[in-house]
């Protein structure tokens, strides 16, 4: 990627160009409506639309108030001259005048105020935009001293994404920390500039697919907010390993492709578990919330591309400028060489170090009080309701929100959110007279204020009940009045022999949308606590690791969820997070949330804990692997982390309450997650469990496969390339190297010892679970629980594919001269030959074919390396045989090898 690098990005910036201007060419418009194939409510409005044209379009009201003191009929000449004006828009289908004895609007109590109604032939959630602004042009040039009109309804409810400042000062404030990491301005803009980058590709080509596609407008803020956020973390990860590797005294150019190989699969995984989260919202089988979900994940995708593309062509565009000064200057003085540092430097005071030691100190206590300052922010989780936003939850002084304050205010709350009651009348003799039965027995029913209107359609063949309830769209009386009217369909369709009885409208379709989202929310915790169990059981090969953080993501999912009933509903901290309105939150934040939180939680839980793991592997110091890992990247995780939190409570400015409900419990939750639970719970839990937190059952262990997501495999790669460049190349090189038993209990090693090629190795073991151990790690047949299996270049376990590929074995009984015949004479310097019997071997040398020796020369001489096992502790004929017949017997070596049977591992070469 530096090596290319301005070719890089010179096609990312033209993949920019090219995006926008398919964007701009196409036109696409975002959708405002909120619909789910199937439920009730989706499919009273699409009958509508087909057999009841006239209400089943996008609606608006006017609210016409005399100002004068005089009763609203004084003004129905000048009501009855704007309605007309509107009724002439382009796309209005019908605007009657609220005075008109068959549509008659409704009045205030005191006739003070009259709302007018108009409909329009496009679908409910689209707007033309030019009709919409002539209507609105209209209604503002009739205001008079005497006369005041006020637009409102569905026309009102825009699709325009509302970026300001907030979100700017987000951004800003993640610079001011970058450069506070990296000591420098110029490292600190590369995140902010390849996150933008990425952003603005997704967000245009979500602009084009709109001309297409129906995609929920919050679709696009969404993904801006989650692109800023992870691009700027996960260039912040790479480009951090990078700076360290720099200062550390690494070339540039193999600095970037460790920094790739570790950080880089770090970022990988860490973008696949965001993605898998958010592409599995399909399985709550909601369109719209499939839509969102896609392209949030479509956004993060290309974030970690940018990451993995953009960002190191930039590192390598820089070069020497990302090193830090005081390295460069070090380096200059000592003829381009990094000097080791002083070993009397006392090291540098960690804050990570004092607070490791802290909470781990007595970890059942800071466990206790996690669990308690938890439990305490998630209480008022009861008391949070879920529901669609309406045109009241818009901001204040708009001219939707001051129209549906004035309606609730002259009319009553119940004005703002009307329930349609539809009916196939089609088998009825008396249309009118079933309306007029089925209107009385709707405003029976409790919580009905009244029946705007009744009537059938042009056909005869539907009837549509207006009714107006008491409460507002969100209110728990209107859910209770849906629920009621849902429940005496069936009686009215067996008393008024009519069928298809139907409760829809903006009302009914959102209190559907909302119970079939909290349906979906228990399946898709399950789906994200057992993939998190499942990703990391693999990647820390542990059983309680796994658990231990899928409960430390529910208690950031549960502190998320109860802050944010804190803001919305009991109304704390509103004037600083410009909240405008406390109630039900929009109706998919939980599930929202819990998806990229998920991600989220497990990027953290990842950088930190891998890195313990590590250093227990390398020490089995269990409480110092804590501190020494936490200590390490605890720094990169707290600037990720507020990072993240800065960007999320940038949106929160925003003012628009679908997405601010997203935007805090997202803060919030990074925040309790990266420092109450994964700089808090984690090293005390773990500290808690010592050994055992890293125990997995060995039947597990062979299930799971190995995900390296750290570039250990890297690491190996290179210390095994610096070994051998000290060394020689070998054949088998072993390092503290211990396997379970084959076919036994137990293990042997730890085994260290290396060969080179050409050798004859004999492997001597009367246990023969020992042995043939030995022989199946030779030919990558099983994977060491610990230390370095090297067969040439290949490591083990990344690389048993390659190691198996070059390795031919012969079993106990086989014919070995004629297997030995096959062996293709291409590349036999990186062959090796398992032979599992050397008693085979001897018997075909002696009876078979008497010039296998001379071919045993021959491939020795050409590099290949044969491993024979002998059931004797102490050499046998067949090796004596073998030994005086050899061209060069220096090439036949021994090994000795047993289980391990102390608690000190034991193995040995002889």
């Amino acid at each position: 990627m530096a090596r290319l690098r301005w070719k890089i990005v010179g096609a990312w910036l033209a993949l920019f160009v090219l995006v926008g201007g398919l964007a701009l060419g196409l036109g696409g418009t975002f959708s405002t409506d909120i619909e789910i194939p199937g439920t009730q409510g989706q499919e009273g409005i699409d009958a509508l639309a087909n057999r009841f044209p006239e209400m089943g379009g996008t609606s608006g009201q006017v609210v016409f108030v005399a100002e004068d003191g005089t009763p609203i009929e004084e003004h129905q000449d000048e009501i009855d001259a704007l309605m007309g004006d509107i009724g002439d828009v382009e796309h209005v289908s019908v605007a009657p005048s609220p005075f008109d004895e068959l549509s008659p609007g409704t009045r205030s109590e005191d006739d003070s105020a009259v709302i007018a109604q108009f409909q329009m032939d496009f679908p409910t959630g689209t707007y033309p935009a030019e009709s919409v602004e002539e209507i609105t042009a209209l209604v503002e040039a009739s205001n008079s001293a005497e006369l005041e009109a006020h637009l409102g309804g569905q026309v009102l409810q825009s699709a325009e994404i509302p970026f300001g400042a907030g979100e700017i000062i987000g951004v800003i404030v993640a610079l001011i920390i970058l450069t506070i990491v990296f000591r420098s301005l110029l490292p600190a803009l590369i995140p902010i500039v390849t996150a933008i980058v990425g952003v603005g590709v997704s967000m245009l080509a979500l602009v084009a697919l709109s001309a297409g596609i129906d995609i929920p407008s919050v679709t696009t803020a969404l993904g801006a907010m989650l692109g800023l956020a992870v691009g700027i973390d996960y260039a912040l990860f790479i480009l951090s390993r990078h700076r360290d590797q720099l200062a550390h005294g690494d070339d540039v150019h193999e600095s970037i492709g460790k920094s790739l190989a570790t950080s880089g699969s770090a970022v990988i995984f860490a973008g696949m578990t965001v993605i898998v989260a958010l592409v599995g919202l399909f399985i709550t089988g909601i369109p719209f919330l499939t839509v969102m979900g896609v392209a949030a994940a479509a956004t993060v995708a290309l974030s970690v591309v940018v990451a993995l593309t953009m960002l190191p062509a930039i590192m390598g565009i820089l070069g020497e400028r990302l090193r830090p000064r005081r390295t460069r200057r070090l380096m200059v003085e000592h003829d381009g060489i990094l000097p080791e540092p002083d070993p009397q430097l006392a090291p540098r005071r960690s804050l990570g170090r004092t607070w490791v030691r802290l909470v781990t100190k007595v970890p059942a206590l800071t466990i206790l009080v996690v669990i308690v300052g938890v439990g305490a922010l998630a209480i008022p989780i009861k008391d949070l309701e879920l529901a669609l936003p309406d045109l009241g939850t818009e901001p204040q002084g708009t001219a939707a929100r001051d129209t549906y304050d004035l309606v609730a205010e002259e009319f009553g709350p119940g004005y703002n959110g009307p329930l349609l009651v539809t009916a196939d009348i089609i088998n009825t003799t008396d249309p009118l007279g079933v309306v007029e039965e089925l209107e009385s027995d709707v405003a029976a029913l409790d919580h009905v204020k009244e029946i705007q209107m009744a009537t059938p359609n042009r056909g005869a063949d539907m009837a549509v009940v207006v009714v107006i309830p008491e409460g507002g769209p969100t209110d728990q009386s209107t859910k209770d009045l849906v629920g009621a009217l849902r429940d005496s369909a069936d009686g009215w369709e067996r008393d008024l022999a009519i069928s298809d009885v139907t409760v829809t409208g903006a009302t009914a379709v959102g209190i559907d949308v909302t119970d079939k989202l909290s349906d979906a929310l228990l399946p898709f915790a399950l789906f994200v606590v057992g993939l998190s169990l499942l990703l990391l059981a693999m990647v820390f090969r542990s059983v309680w690791v796994p658990l231990k953080a899928s409960v430390g993501y529910l208690f950031s999912v549960a502190a998320a969820f109860g802050v944010t009933a804190m803001v919305f509903e009991y109304g704390w901290f509103n004037e600083p997070l410009f909240v405008d309105v406390n109630g039900p939150v929009v109706s998919f934040m939980p599930i929202m949330v819990m998806g990229v939180l998920f991600g989220l939680a497990m990027d953290y839980e990842v950088f930190l804990v891998s890195r313990m793991r590590e250093e227990f592997v390398h020490t089995r110091d269990a409480r110092g692997a804590i501190e020494r890992g936490f200590t390490a990247n605890a720094p990169v995780v707290t600037a990720a982390a507020l990072i993240m939190v800065s960007v999320f409570a940038g949106f929160v400015t925003s003012g628009w309450f679908m997405l601010q409900p997203i935007a805090v419990a997202l803060a919030v939750g990074v925040l309790v997650d990266a420092f109450v639970v994964r700089m808090t719970f984690v090293p005390a839990v773990l500290a808690l469990l010592g050994r055992h937190a890293w125990w997995l059952p060995g039947w597990l262990s062979r299930a799971l496969p190995t995900v390296d997501v750290e570039g250990e495999g890297l690491a190996g790669v290179l210390e095994h390339r610096r070994w051998t460049e000290e060394q020689g190349v070998h054949a088998l090189r072993l390092e503290e190297t211990v396997a379970p038993l084959v076919g036994a209990d137990g293990t042997i090693g730890p085994l260290t010892g290396a060969i080179r090629p050409g050798t004859l190795l004999v492997v001597r073991a009367p246990d023969d679970a020992a042995r043939e151990t030995f022989l199946a790690l030779s030919a990558g047949r099983i994977t060491p629980s610990s230390g370095i299996l090297a067969v040439h270049d290949r490591l083990a376990p990344d690389d048993l594919a390659a190691i198996q590929g070059r390795t031919h074995w012969i079993g106990a009984g086989a014919q070995v001269a004629d297997r030995l015949a096959e062996i293709d004479g291409h590349a036999l310097s990186r062959t090796v030959v398992v032979i599992e019997r050397i008693e085979d071997l001897a018997h075909a040398a002696v009876h078979a074919d008497d010039t296998l020796v001379e071919r045993l020369d021959a491939l020795l001489e050409k590099g290949a390396t044969l491993i024979v096992g002998s059931r004797a502790a102490t050499p046998v004929d067949a090796e004596r045989h073998l030994h005086g017949r050899l061209r060069d017997p220096r090439r036949l070596l021994a090994l000795s090898v047993q289980r391990s049977t102390a608690p000190t591992l034991e193995g040995a070469f002889a």
